[in-house]
């Protein structure tokens, strides 16, 4: 058994790939999740005021939260509504939120944030008894911390191309990024487009898994889905700024006989988005429920833009929405290249309002491919490697 310091997003939210692998090696391994340290600094508005609210709040009453079993859930127990009780579902799991500096600039900044969190970090883990730990870290804000504590072995996950990501300090995020690329002892990366931007010989790419029985197996239709009368053209994900929303407001006002559906967190002010009467913003869903909706709409929606971020990126969704098997429409990107022969590829409203008319759904041999890409098999390749540091 290793004992694993994880530097992610917080934990319990929409779970990231971080998360998925992370639960399945807590079966062996003892690990200290550390909730978000930062990607940017806040700026001065009422979002970021109520995050960093929470946060002190998060520090100051519930430093550390166990979420140990004596058994262990292979598979996530859809029977929990709320997201975060997910956790408890896995053994060896202690999550924490440490005090500091997000994403410090200077040199000075970057000593204090260091500092700060070591001398929270240490006696945490001399409480947990844990020694000599490996540290995984997501984020490229973990590197000095990293250092400081004399990390064993220092994994780096790379989910996203952090020089073109919205919402982060793309100059600051690099500088830790370049400074985390020398001295991690093993990278994963989850998509080919990433590998290729990292050393060979110590770069692994690491694809995503899903949950195949929790997508797969049918589930009762979400009673805030429109009429089941109208056919559904839906999407889950984040309503930021890597979707296409001309391209959305195009089919929206062309496919009239069609509702387009979007499930998420608005990171984008309301004014912004396409309003329109078949259009519905339903606002967040746990995970475990995104089923109830996409099981039961028409065709699932990939709309992106044309950018960076895009070309680097692996969506979770992609094989998620395989699994349901209903048709999907996406605009193209590099991550679709495995799946091209089971998506329908279409960048403009022209071709998005073809397939519509024209659906073809992927075939059930996809199913069996599904089956064997679990979130466990790609956990197992991470544990071997892990075991070999």
């Amino acid at each position: 058994m290793t004992d694993i310091v994880v530097f992610g997003e917080d934990f319990g939210g929409l779970p990231s790939s971080t998360q998925h692998i992370i639960k399945k090696l807590a079966f062996n391994h003892r690990i200290l999740w550390i909730n978000s340290i930062g990607l940017r600094q806040p700026k001065f508005n009422i979002k970021d005021a109520k995050r960093l609210s929470s946060k002190l709040v998060s520090f100051m009453t519930n430093k550390k939260v166990s979420f140990q079993k004596t058994s262990y859930q292979s598979t996530l127990d859809t029977s929990i509504s709320d997201e975060k009780n997910l956790a408890h579902s896995f053994k060896n799991i202690e999550v924490v939120n440490l005090l500091t500096i997000p994403a410090p600039n200077t040199k000075w900044a970057r000593y204090i944030a260091t500092k700060m969190m070591q001398t929270q970090l240490v006696p945490i883990l001399k409480s947990l008894n844990f020694i000599n730990p490996v540290y995984w870290t997501s984020l490229p804000t973990a590197v000095d911390i990293c250092l400081a504590m004399n990390a064993r072995a220092t994994i780096y996950y790379c989910g996203d191309d952090f020089g073109s990501l919205a919402g982060v300090d793309h100059e600051v995020v690099l500088k830790h990024e370049k400074l985390l690329i020398e001295n991690a002892d093993l990278i994963f990366c989850a998509s080919d487009e990433l590998t290729l931007s990292f050393p060979k010989e110590k770069t692994v790419t690491l694809y995503h898994g899903v949950d195949y029985n929790l997508f797969s197996k049918p589930a009762i239709r979400a009673n805030d889905l429109p009429p089941s009368s109208r056919k559904i053209l839906g999407f889950y994900g984040s309503i930021s700024n890597w979707l296409d929303y001309e391209l959305i407001e195009q089919v929206a006002i062309r496919a009239k006989d069609w509702d387009l559906v979007f499930i998420g967190q608005n990171e984008r002010h309301q004014n912004h988005l396409p309003q329109l009467s078949n259009i519905y913003y339903l606002g967040p869903r746990p995970h475990n429920h995104l089923p109830s909706y996409s099981q039961h709409w028409d065709a699932s929606w990939l709309p992106f833009v044309n950018n960076a971020q895009i070309n680097a990126c692996n969506p979770l969704k992609l094989l998620e929405y395989l699994c349901v098997g209903k048709p999907i429409i996406s605009t193209p990107f590099p991550a679709l290249n495995p799946y091209i022969d089971m998506i329908n590829i279409a960048n403009d409203a022209d071709g998005v309002c073809h397939n519509l008319n024209h659906l073809v759904p992927p075939p059930k041999s996809v199913q069996g491919v599904l089956e064997n890409a679990s979130w466990q098999s790609v956990a197992a390749k991470v544990d071997q490697l892990v075991r070999e540091l």
